[in-house]
């Protein structure tokens, strides 16, 4: 919804920011057209089809125009490439004429996105292309960007990371990748940061799924979604749970309309009324953070109408007894009342809904995870499951939906601060393996970190780097504070604490912004501070990244299938590949040939580059754990070149499909080989379409839960009952996960070959480099090389084994405070003392709900992306959202004499305030406002627009809402609070 009126000439009635950029000469691209025009750029000359998807209206570039240089034999090639947007994985054909990408073409045969696209994914050639883009190397001088030279940039930073190196340690720069990044830029960022000699990375999935990937996994053995997108048109009833997948993820609602066509009734539970709640059956209005007290009403319901299913949990869950007994104590109709706001009888009918049309699924996001107990949320909705016997089947699962087109696979292989690629963990045997890998010596791997014992320890993550640099030295678990950090591709405005974190920002020794876009972090670092807070040393430099349509590489989607990008321009102006960048920076640290030791080099505008398709070789060599290692380059490209081979519903194969080129035949397969795709790629696993379904074979996709948790807790066996492995398994009770030494107590052992024989000796699985225990386990016998076990309902080495509700530290129920405190405070918890009791009891004792009533809460919008740098950098979407805004209910609104459209201020107790307009609605209940988090480029009601460089700056501008959202930390994994915070709202 645009917040400007239109008028009849199709302008705006106010001066909007974006008619204000125009007129400011930064979309001097657009040319005016007339109808005819119009009609002959956007192809409705020659046919609706082709129009739809031209909806970026593009035009040639012109020989006079050195921006879009002119290069290629003339050819007209069609490259294919993925959306670089959300997690969904929309295929698109980019048509590239003479070296320019001129137009681009959805793909009717994905499986995934069937030809559609929504709006970001229509207009991605501008991201390519785009007339904002950071063009070349800059550095901050006298607070304007200078254009410097790519060598100047790279001794100079190289010079000064030596310097902090040789000073503090490597512990003293924190590296901050990216979920925009391949498969293979992510996992060569971890292997970059390794051989650095730190654990101190971090990346975007901290922020958005970090509770999710932990409380999963702890569940049932993978911290992923179970299930597809496309599955979901298996489902009878699915609930949607702080997800507004019509917004956010648009292209999979598709797939929920197709279920809703065949009868499946819908459910949202959220706190606004949003568009996916508009094509709800049952919509929940519930208080921001009480989805614990909501979900467990539920299965109170459950519970007490015997509609549990008790031949499911008896077999495949652990501690489903303690949940119970709990829940029927604490959480009656009553109390959920009072703490979530939904009343019995709704409640009572999602629990019916929900009970008697299986199978059903979940699906949640942020909404769930941004919180202090987002890893209790996201448990109790796996509980739930466990309790319909949900989850191991088609329709049901936990549909877990992921942010950036890569956030999955950066997770899954990328730069985690307590893990190496695939979640081995960093302990001795971890490094081991991967030293062994990339045939670098492990003792010289270790000599490169400060003190033996940090090679072992969690870094810091991506949401407390600010207090790496202001906590007090002695309370922080390293030697020295952080005084370096590299935004490799990630947005500042996507954090909470803004106006601690600029002042971060200001005391830092250096900042280095890798990016296609300079993204807020350069206005942020450019804009005046406090002067106390000012190192006059700092250096400040700006890289440009090519967007990854001028390389190529896989992404992993939501659903875990992996797609293969083909590279469909070279790097623009003096823009370069993440992973040339890395290795040309490592090379200067002294560290290339150990980065790149097992790769080959291409020359791009003659300079040295890793080549994708061996760092996925190396991938499929390491990552034995979760699978990685069957999606092979070939696979994959054979994959996206025979999309129409893959059936929608199952994105299984059909039989006797062959790729022309390769031969290579595709029956069996899964599309895009969803992980776990165990063992060489010649084993030719088909890939896991649903997680943990024992009604296929594990040579068919099949599998069951990961016995990942020992044998036995308190005397229980936690391994599964008899009869509850996958189909045609020759050990069809529970089982432990496979080593040397159980394949030998079977007499599995001989079936290996001599040479696998060798490399197995004294090793699991996971370390077993030749993939001879995962053929033996599953080709010859059928069994999961993880196990066969029960699925944890009792988590009993988190801080709540069964989830609680406990109230955010800002919150407006006091009363609530007092029956649902929450954790106490930890010290040295990922290397940084966290508050809990603290805060909230001083916000209760100082009645801070009073001069703060209202409930703020954030989410997204269909037009923007992340931090918004990129797509509010694009003329065809800045259009349609052109301002930052507040949605207030009407009666909060009249209680304050704001009227819609009207400039407020909203304050938080940060003491930040950010001026936007008013969005006057009934989609917020008269507690709640509601913000869009894509916002930037506006602080406390100034314009940061000098502070960008020259010609970088997005077309749309506005304030970012976590400019002023406050402190709050996940107990497990450091996840930001930013759905549950407080606010006041003025009339400006």
């Amino acid at each position: 919804m645009l917040l400007t009126k239109k008028s009849a000439g199709g302008q705006t009635a106010a001066r909007s920011p974006f008619v204000h950029s125009l007129q400011r000469g930064l979309a001097g691209a657009i040319p005016t057209m007339d109808r005819r025009a119009f009609l002959r750029r956007s192809g409705l000359g020659v046919g609706v089809g082709i129009a739809a998807s031209q909806l970026s209206l593009v035009k040639k570039a012109q020989a006079a125009d050195q921006r879009v240089p002119a290069i290629g034999d003339g050819k007209i090639e069609v490259r294919r490439t993925v959306c670089t947007h959300c997690s969904v994985g929309c295929a698109i054909d980019a048509v590239v004429e003479n070296g320019v990408w001129v137009r681009q073409e959805p793909v009717f045969d994905s499986p995934i996105n069937l030809g559609a696209h929504c709006a970001k994914g229509a207009s991605v050639r501008e991201h390519g292309h785009g007339e904002y883009r950071l063009r070349y190397p800059m550095k901050l001088v006298g607070g304007k960007y200078e254009r410097i030279s790519w060598d100047t940039a790279y001794n100079e930073i190289a010079a000064r990371l030596q310097e902090l190196r040789k000073a503090s340690g490597p512990e003293s720069v924190f590296w901050i990748g990216s979920s925009k990044h391949s498969n293979e830029q992510s996992y060569l960022m971890r292997k970059f940061v390794s051989l650095w000699g730190s654990n101190n990375c971090d990346h975007q999935a901290r922020i958005c799924h970090s509770t999710t990937v932990a409380g999963v996994a702890n569940t049932w053995g993978y911290g992923a979604m179970t299930n597809s997108y496309n599955d979901m048109q298996n489902s009878k009833c699915a609930l949607y749970i702080g997800s507004n997948a019509a917004e956010a993820h648009p292209v999979s609602m598709l797939h929920m309309l197709h279920s809703k066509e065949g009868g499946c009734k819908m459910i949202v539970a959220d706190p606004r009324f949003t568009r996916t709640a508009a094509k709800a059956d049952e919509y929940c209005r519930i208080r921001s953070g009480s989805d614990i007290p909501f979900l467990f009403g539920i299965l109170y319901h459950v519970f007490k109408n015997g509609w549990e299913d008790k031949k499911y949990i008896n077999d495949r869950v652990y501690g489903m007894d303690k949940v119970k007994a709990d829940v029927m104590a604490k959480w009656t109709p009553d109390k959920v009342q009072e703490a979530c706001g939904v009343p019995e009888a709704q409640v009572a009918k999602v629990a019916e809904m929900m009970a008697k049309n299986r199978p059903s699924t979940i699906v949640w996001c942020m909404g769930q995870t941004q919180h202090t107990i987002g890893n209790a949320m996201v448990r109790a909705s796996c509980i739930l499951q466990l309790a319909l016997g949900n989850i191991g089947v088609s329709g049901g699962g936990a549909n877990i939906f992921r942010g950036h087109d890569n956030v999955q696979g950066a997770t899954d292989v990328g730069p985690n601060p307590d893990s190496l690629p695939g979640y081995y963990g960093i302990v001795e045997g971890s490094w081991r393996h991967f030293a062994k890998v990339w045939g670098v010596d492990y003792d010289w791997i270790k000599g490169r970190f400060s003190a033996p014992g940090m090679m072992t320890k969690p870094g810091m993550t991506v949401s407390r780097w600010i207090d790496g640099v202001l906590e007090k030295n002695e309370l922080i678990d390293q030697d020295p504070n952080l005084r370096g950090v590299f935004y490799w591709g990630h947005a500042p405005n996507s954090q909470t604490r803004g106006l601690e974190m600029k002042k971060a920002m200001d005391k830092l020794d250096l900042l280095v912004v890798v990016d296609p876009y300079p993204s807020a972090t350069a206005a942020m670092a450019a804009m005046p501070g406090d002067p106390k807070d000012a190192n006059p040393n700092r250096a400040v430099y700006l890289l440009p990244a090519a967007t990854q349509f001028e390389t190529s590489g896989s992404c992993t989607a939501s659903n875990r299938s992996i797609q293969w990008r083909e590279k469909v321009i070279d790097p623009l102006w003096e823009s370069r590949s993440d992973h040339m960048i890395m290795y040309e920076l490592a090379d200067k640290l002294g560290f290339g040939k150990e980065l790149v030791k097992n790769f080959k080099m291409q020359k791009i505008k003659g300079r040295d580059e890793p080549i994708p398709e061996d760092i996925l070789r190396e991938i499929n060599k390491s990552v034995w754990t979760i699978g990685y290692t069957g999606q092979s380059p070939e696979r994959l490209k054979a994959h996206m070149k025979n999309m129409a081979a893959f059936d929608v519903k199952t994105l299984k194969a059909k039989d006797g499909v062959k790729d022309k080129a390769t031969g290579y035949d595709l029956t069996g397969d899964y599309f895009g080989l969803p992980w776990p795709c165990f063992g060489n790629p010649e084993l030719k696993h088909p890939g896991s379409p649903n997680l943990y379904d024992t009604s296929k074979h594990v040579m068919d996709g099949g599998g069951n839960f990961r016995a990942n948790f020992g044998v036995e807790k308190d005397g229980v066996n936690l391994l599964a009952e008899d009869g509850s492995a996958s189909k045609g398994a020759d050990i069809q009770t529970g089982y432990p996960e496979f080593d040397h030494v159980l394949l030998k107590k079977l007499g599995w052992w001989d079936e290996l070959t001599d040479t696998e024989k060798a490399a197995a000796e004294g090793k699991n699985w996971k370390t077993d480099p030749s993939g001879g225990i995962i053929r033996v386990t599953m080709k010859n016998h059928g069994c999961h090389v993880f196990g066969n076990a029960k699925a944890r309902a009792v988590v009993w080495n988190f801080p709540d084994p069964i989830p609680q509700h406990r109230e955010a530290l800002y919150s407006t129920r006091p009363d609530l405070v007092a029956k649902y405190p929450t954790h106490d405070d930890k010290k040295a918890f990922w290397r940084l003392p966290t508050l809990y009791k603290t805060i909230q009891q001083k916000n209760v004792a100082d009645k801070v709900h009073e001069k703060f009533p209202l409930i703020l809460t954030s989410g997204r919008l269909t037009e923007y992306e992340g931090g918004g740098d990129e797509t509010r950098s694009n003329p065809w979407l800045a259009e349609l959202q052109q301002e930052a805004f507040v949605e207030i209910n009407p009666q909060a609104a009249a209680q304050r004499n704001i009227r819609n459209g009207d400039r407020v201020w909203l304050r938080t107790p940060t003491g930040a305030q950010l001026n936007v307009q008013a969005l006057v609605t009934e989609r917020v209940g008269p507690d709640t406002c509601w913000m869009p988090f894509h916002f930037a480029g506006r602080w406390q009601g100034n314009d940061m627009l000098p502070y960008y460089p020259n010609g970088a700056a997005p077309v749309v501008r506005g304030e970012a809402v976590n400019t002023a959202t406050t402190y709050g930390y996940d107990s497990v994994t450091m996840m930001q609070e930013t759905k549950t915070t407080i606010c006041q709202v003025e009339r400006a």
